[in-house]
């Protein structure tokens, strides 16, 4: 039996329910989930056609908006064409179940004024009867199962309706352990304090895309940077104003990379580093120095850090110092992936004491390593004591 799936996107984007601290799930591969799931329905009572539907979480929750069923999962005639589609989640029988929360059965849709008939006439179908039912996780209904008409050529019957109900049981226990194990998945990629990448993901994250780069050509930059002053606000105001500070920041580079192709973390510490995907060292140094603005320029603890504190309202006291490197100029052909990855980290942290020891508050880009090989050779050659001519 073939089943045809929504494009990852689009499934990530169903799944995309509302965490805690509202945080929203990454890209999750649930296609070999729908597909068992309708696999085992199909065995269970055979039929021509079938399709779990879920619903748009986005839509769900801005209220006086109607929400959406999308066809996750199909098969049968039609199904390549009707999956990615969606109706409106008040339509039909499947939208009938979905409102009320209960299965329904519709032995004969000639005679059932809730058939909505236009995906028949979409796909060229013909639907005679139907048992739908919700799936339903923690009181919550995500979505709705349906098989259409039963191939014995017999009508559906309650024995039918009650299989169906079970299986939607079980398959909202299945989707809710894709959840709970891709939000743990996710969860240990994060830094705790920040909500950034920690450093472990970070570089993995680096190893990939330096491999890409090996193979398909372009660029990888980072941009690294530690606080200045931290540990006077550490000192004066208490760890607890310095971890609100750090989150701020985390804050700063969620707003200055929107949009743009990049992997954000906290590298321990004070210390943050950020991998722009596509981009040169020319091209990086523009977000290198919003960086450095958006810090010093801020002024942090607005809000009170605890109940019974007043806000600090701490300005021109934390800047930062950033240093900037590129795969392109600080690489190594020849060396692995793994050794590259470290070069352009140790090049990018070198480049920030360097920025560092120049007064602070400032950005230096990382030397071209290649450019100070040829002065030593030119050197070299005219020797030790030689004018430059």
């Amino acid at each position: 039996m073939k089943i045809s799936l929504a494009e990852p996107g689009l499934l990530a984007k169903l799944l995309a329910r509302h965490k805690k601290r509202g945080r929203s799930l990454q890209v999750v591969d649930l296609g070999v989930v729908l597909r068992e799931i309708l696999n085992w329905a199909n065995r269970l009572v055979p039929s021509e056609s079938g399709s779990i539907l879920l619903d748009d979480p986005a839509l769900k929750m801005r209220s006086g908006k109607r929400g959406r069923l999308c066809f996750a999962a199909c098969f049968g005639r039609g199904a390549a064409s009707l999956v990615g589609t969606s109706i409106a989640d008040y339509l039909g029988i499947a939208g009938t179940s979905y409102k009320s929360s209960t299965p329904h059965i519709s032995k004969d849709v000639l005679q059932d004024r809730r058939f909505y008939p236009k995906i028949d006439e979409a796909i060229g179908f013909r639907t005679k009867s139907i048992i739908c039912s919700p799936i339903d996780i923690d009181g919550a209904v995500i979505g709705v199962i349906e098989l259409v008409n039963k191939k014995s050529g017999l009508r559906y019957d309650r024995e039918d309706l009650e299989l169906l109900r079970i299986f939607a049981g079980y398959t909202a226990t299945l989707i809710k352990n894709v959840l709970i194990g891709r939000d743990v998945e996710e969860e240990a990629r994060r830094d705790n304090l920040t909500g950034l990448y920690n450093e472990r993901f970070f570089f993995r994250s680096l190893e990939v895309e330096i491999g890409r780069v090996i193979r398909e050509g372009g660029d990888v930059s980072l941009i690294f940077f530690d606080l200045d002053h931290f540990k006077e606000v550490n000192d004066r105001y208490g760890h607890l104003a310095g971890s609100a500070v750090l989150r701020e920041v985390g804050d700063l580079l969620r707003k200055i990379f929107r949009g743009a192709d990049a992997v954000m973390a906290r590298y321990g510490g004070d210390e943050y580093v950020v991998a722009l995907r596509g981009k040169g060292l020319e091209d990086s140094m523009p977000y290198a120095e919003g960086v450095r603005e958006a810090v010093a320029s801020r002024t942090f603890l607005r809000k009170a850090v605890s109940g019974d504190s007043l806000p600090l309202n701490i300005r021109g006291v934390v800047t930062c110092s950033v240093g900037v490197a590129s795969l392109n100029r600080n690489g190594a052909k020849g060396c692995s992936v793994r050794l590259n990855a470290e070069r352009l980290i140790k090049a990018a942290d070198n480049a920030m004491y360097s920025a560092k020891e120049s007064g602070k508050n400032g950005v230096c880009a990382s030397p071209d390593p290649r450019s100070a090989q040829r002065r030593a050779g030119r050197r070299r050659k005219r020797g030790p004591d030689a004018s430059p001519g």
